[in-house]
This record gives structure tokens, C-alpha cells and sequence, in this order.
């Protein structure tokens, strides 16, 4: 018989599915396994005049790839990861192309309170390096977890420098963990699971470092954090689309400045020209800017509304989990409803003076 958690990782394997679309799928039949084995009443349920994919299938070529993924997974103490579960990223929740899904080794304290990716070139020079080990130094005093991409060079730097901290860290892979990249961090990431600290791939187990998987395991490297340290990178390359996806997440992005005569900073230079990154030398300048050190005062928990309806109590309960979601995330996160329903019941809870529009289309839980 095979079980719920064969259903979810088949759904990777499935034509023309992509994470958005099993998102809302899962969220609609409660299950992966109802997917499958009863497709057309869970796509009633589906709202929309957008197209979907035909019905999942199980062939012999995906049986056998995903018990194989399974199998592989038990052997070597890897653990899949699922958005509904409640360890799963928060931060990396909020961002709509999210996976549904990813695998991991080590620990799971994937919602630590304060979170900062760093990132940079391969070629990393002395400069960098020394940059990365001041930043982290400063920091450690902090409960924050160091996430970069276990590549050569500044994220190999950050790692390394996290764990001389006693940091926790978090390295997100393009390869699948049969295929650590580059081998020459396998002792890294041994390390790194055994401090303490994890890795993460959102690929099956053999999958290859192929150069398309990096762009798009920059979005989970800039979705899971708090803010984005860029060090040394150049015009072009994966640290400036990790910076410009971290700026449409709206994280905060810092750059650290260095000679105008280096072209490994050029990138650097150009992110602050544009004002797409804050100057910063030091983590200290990361702590105040962040409000790290500000003392923080408990959140006033809204009251349960008992009158509310199930829509209206479906879509306040989003906005008072992800806190201040811009109306795409609240759009994407209700498969049930309507874009235009949605607007309607948002636009009632705001007339009743349970939530708020801020700028920029975003919505809070008016506190009482």
C-alpha cells in the first residue's frame, strides 16, 4: 500500500506541475493521496477559470524513482520537509514560489529568530574572506543562523565562519545529496550536520549540479532570511539575482563596499549605486540597521471573531500569521477563493475594523 508520503514526493515527478499548483491542490484535498485517487472531485473544489494539469499518474518509471528516493532518504538520514508542516521555513512560506517541498540532513531549527544570508563570488579574494569572518564575528552574540550556498568561495567563507562562531548555519544546495557540490566542502557539510547546523536540497537525491538548478536555489537562499549580505561579486552573476529576488521578497539587501579598482566589487558598488543595498563595514552596521538590539515587546494576540465567516476567517487567520502579507501572498495562499472574492472579503473585514491596508497593497491584524 503505498503511503501519504510516496503520494507527495510522486507529485514532483508529475508533467506540467509546478509548486504553485501543487500548493493550491494540497491545500484544497487536504491530501496528496486524494490527489490521485479521486483528482476530479478535488478539482471542483478548485474556484477557478485558471487551467491545471491532468490527473497524476503513478507509471512504473515514477514508482520505482520515488521508492528509490525513499529508500535512499532512510539510509542516509535525509528528511522531507512539506509547506503544511510546522517546521517548514516560515519566512521562506511568505514567498509565493516557494517549494512545496524540499529535503533535508541535521537540524531542523529552520525559524530561528534572526536570519542572514550572505553570498558572493567563487573567486573570493583575502578581502572577502576577511569581511565575512569580521561580519560573522560581530554577530555571534546574536541567535542568528548564517544561511548561504555551500559554494566555493564567500559561501564557503560564511559557513566556516559561523560555525568558528558557534553560529547555527544553513546551507541550501543545487545538486541532490548524492552529489555534494563541490566535493571539496563534503567535509563542510559533514561538519556542519554535526554541529548542529543543516542542508538543504530541494532536488532528488542524484540529482547533478547542473548550472540551471543555482538561479533557481538562489530564491530559497534569499526567501529564508531576514536580510541578504552580498560581499564580493561582480556586474553579473548568482549574487546579484539572489540580491534582486531578496529586494522583491523585500528583505533588506547590504552590500560591503571596496576598492573602485577591484572589479570582484564592482556588483558590491553597483547595488549601492542603485539603491538596491545599504552600505554596510561591519555586522554591528547589520545589528542597527536590522534593530537587533531593540528590546521587543510581546505582540497583542487578536482575539478570536467569533461572527466571522469561514472565508473571512480563513484569510484573517493568513494575515495574522505571515504578518503584513502583500494581497498576491494572501491571493495565493486561498485556492478556494477568487481573486475578486478575495478583494470583497478583504475589503468587509476592513469596513468592520478588523484589519488595515498599508501601503503597498499589504495587510494587518488591527491590534485590540
Amino acid at each position: 500500500m503505498l503511503t501519504e508520503l510516496f503520494y507527495k514526493i510522486a507529485l514532483s515527478h508529475q508533467k506540467g506541475y509546478g509548486n504553485s499548483i501543487i500548493k493550491k491542490l494540497l491545500q484544497v484535498s487536504g491530501s496528496a493521496s486524494a490527489l490521485f485517487l479521486d483528482f476530479h472531485s478535488v478539482r471542483k473544489k478548485m474556484k477557478t477559470t485558471r487551467t491545471f494539469p491532468n490527473a497524476p499518474v503513478i507509471t512504473s518509471e515514477i514508482e520505482k524513482a520515488v521508492n528509490n528516493e525513499i529508500e535512499m532518504a532512510t539510509k542516509n538520514n535525509i528528511t522531507h520537509c512539506f509547506f503544511t508542516e510546522e517546521d517548514y521555513p516560515k519566512r521562506l512560506l511568505r514567498c509565493t514560489d516557494a517549494p512545496y517541498m524540499f529535503s533535508y540532513k541535521g537540524n531542523n531549527s529552520f525559524n530561528i529568530e534572526k536570519t542572514l544570508a550572505i553570498v558572493g563570488t567563487r573567486h573570493a579574494t583575502s578581502y572577502g574572506k576577511d569581511a565575512v569572518r569580521r561580519v560573522v564575528s560581530d554577530l555571534s552574540a546574536q541567535n542568528i543562523s548564517i544561511i548561504s550556498g555551500l559554494a566555493i568561495g564567500i559561501d564557503t567563507f560564511a559557513h566556516e565562519a559561523a560555525l568558528d562562531n558557534r553560529l547555527h548555519t544553513v546551507g541550501i544546495m543545487g545538486s541532490g545529496f548524492g552529489n555534494i557540490y563541490p566535493s571539496s566542502n563534503n567535509k563542510l557539510a559533514k561538519k556542519m550536520i554535526e554541529s548542529g547546523s543543516s542542508l538543504i536540497s530541494e532536488y532528488s537525491y542524484y540529482t547533478l549540479p547542473d548550472r540551471q538548478n543555482f538561479p533557481k536555489r538562489n530564491r530559497i537562499i534569499a526567501g529564508m532570511a531576514d536580510a541578504l549580505l552580498v560581499v564580493e561579486t561582480g556586474k553579473r552573476g548568482g549574487s546579484i539575482i539572489t540580491a534582486c529576488i531578496a529586494h522583491s521578497y523585500q528583505r533588506d539587501v547590504f552590500a560591503v563596499p571596496g576598492s573602485v579598482f577591484a572589479p570582484s566589487l564592482e556588483g558590491c558598488h553597483e547595488l549601492i549605486r542603485q539603491n538596491l543595498a545599504a552600505l554596510v563595514t561591519s555586522g554591528e552596521d547589520i545589528i542597527e540597521m536590522m534593530g537587533w538590539n531593540e528590546e521587543k515587546h510581546t505582540s497583542i494576540q487578536p482575539q478570536f471573531f467569533q461572527d466571522l465567516n469561514e472565508n473571512e476567517e480563513a484569510i484573517v487567520s493568513i494575515i495574522n500569521n505571515l504578518k503584513e502579507p502583500h494581497i498576491d501572498e494572501i491571493i495565493a495562499l486561498t485556492a478556494t477563493l477568487t481573486p475578486s472574492k478575495i478583494a470583497s472579503v478583504l475589503l468587509g473585514l476592513e469596513l468592520n475594523g478588523i484589519i488595515e491596508v498599508l501601503p503597498g497593497k499589504r495587510y494587518r491584524i488591527i491590534k485590540r
